[in-house]
C-alpha cells in the first residue's frame, strides 16, 4: 500500500459526523489507507455506532458530538444537509482552533454560507461533495473503495484557507476520488441537471406508473427509477436547499417533453428517430463505460 500522499497525512484525529453509507465508506478507507491515526465517529443512535465499530469504519464511537471533535484536525459532516448547520453549531466551541471542516452534502450554496458563519475565525470550513453512493442507507452497506474513481467537488469560496482547501483536496483524492474546484453556486446549477432533477424524474416516474403496469417492469425500469428509493428526507432536504435551480432544471424538461409530444402527435417519423438518435449521441459521448 502506498504511503501517505503529503504533509498533511496521516492526521491524528478525523471525526465523522453520521456514520452511514458516505460517512462508514470514508471511515473504512481513511483507516484502510493510514490517512489517520484514529477516525471517530458520530451518531444519533447507540446501535447504528455499534454497527460502525463491529465494520472497522471507526476506532471509536460516542453520541457526544462536543467530545468527538474536541481535538480533531478534519471533521466531516455526513448528515443530511438540512441537519448540517446546526450540528456544526451544535459543536462549534469545541473544536479545536484551526481544524478543518467539510462535508458531504449534496447542495453547496446555502450550505456553505450557513457553515462558514458558523466557522467564522474559529476554525476553517471548505465544502466538497463527493459524487458517491446509492439508495441504500446505513453502515452495514459501507465500502472502502466507494469513492474509487468517483468525482468530488471541492467548493471553496474567496474567503476559504488555502491550506484548509489543500487538506480537503487531498483527502478525497488519497480516498481515491477525481476532484474538482468548483464554486458553490455553479455547483449547484450543475448538479440540478446531472442530479437532482434526475432524481425527482425518477420518483414522479414510478408515482405515474400504475401498479399492474409496475409488475410488468424489467431491468430498464428497474435501472431508470433505482434512486427513487434514496432516503426521502435526505431528497427533500436538497430540494429545499437547491429549489429555484431545481425549478430551471424541470423547466427544460418540460419543454423537452413538449417536443416529444408534439412529435408523437403529428406521427412525424423521420423527426422521433432524430430526437432519439441526438439522445443516443449525447449520452454516448458524455457517459462513455
Amino acid at each position: 500500500m502506498a504511503g501517505p500522499p503529503c504533509e498533511f497525512f496521516p492526521l491524528n484525529r478525523v471525526a465523522i459526523v453520521g456514520v452511514g453509507l458516505v460517512g462508514g465508506s470514508l471511515g473504512l478507507a481513511l483507516r484502510g489507507r493510514g490517512l489517520a491515526r484514529r477516525v471517530v465517529g458520530v451518531g444519533r443512535r447507540q446501535a447504528s455506532l455499534d454497527r460502525a465499530l463491529a465494520v472497522g469504519a471507526v476506532d471509536e464511537a460516542t453520541l457526544d458530538i462536543r467530545a468527538a471533535v474536541a481535538g480533531a484536525n478534519l471533521i466531516v459532516l455526513a448528515t443530511p444537509v438540512g441537519a448540517m448547520a446546526a450540528v456544526a453549531a451544535q459543536a462549534a466551541d469545541a473544536v479545536s482552533c484551526g481544524a478543518v471542516m467539510t462535508d458531504v452534502g449534496s447542495t453547496k450554496g446555502q450550505l456553505v454560507r450557513d457553515l462558514e458563519a458558523v466557522a467564522g475565525d474559529r476554525f476553517r470550513y471548505v465544502g466538497s461533495h463527493p459524487m458517491a453512493g446509492s439508495e441504500k442507507r446505513g453502515v452495514d452497506e459501507a465500502v472502502p473503495g466507494l469513492f474509487e474513481g468517483a468525482l468530488c467537488f471541492v467548493t471553496p469560496t474567496p474567503s476559504s484557507d488555502a491550506r484548509a482547501v489543500a487538506v480537503v483536496t487531498e483527502m478525497w483524492r488519497s480516498v481515491g476520488s477525481r476532484t474538482r474546484v468548483l464554486d458553490p453556486a455553479e455547483h449547484d446549477r450543475l448538479l440540478a441537471r446531472a442530479s437532482h432533477a434526475p432524481h425527482l424524474l425518477a420518483a414522479a416516474l414510478v408515482n405515474a406508473t400504475p401498479p399492474d403496469a409496475m409488475a410488468c417492469a424489467g431491468p430498464g425500469f428497474r435501472d431508470i427509477t433505482r434512486v427513487a428509493s434514496g432516503d426521502p428526507r435526505m431528497w427533500a432536504d436538497v430540494c429545499r436547499h437547491n429549489r429555484e435551480r431545481i425549478l430551471d432544471a424541470l423547466g427544460s424538461f418540460e419543454r423537452e417533453i413538449r417536443v416529444l409530444r408534439t412529435i408523437l402527435a403529428q406521427g412525424g417519423d423521420p423527426e422521433l428517430l432524430a430526437w432519439l438518435e441526438s439522445a443516443k449521441a449525447a449520452r454516448d459521448h458524455h457517459l462513455r463505460p
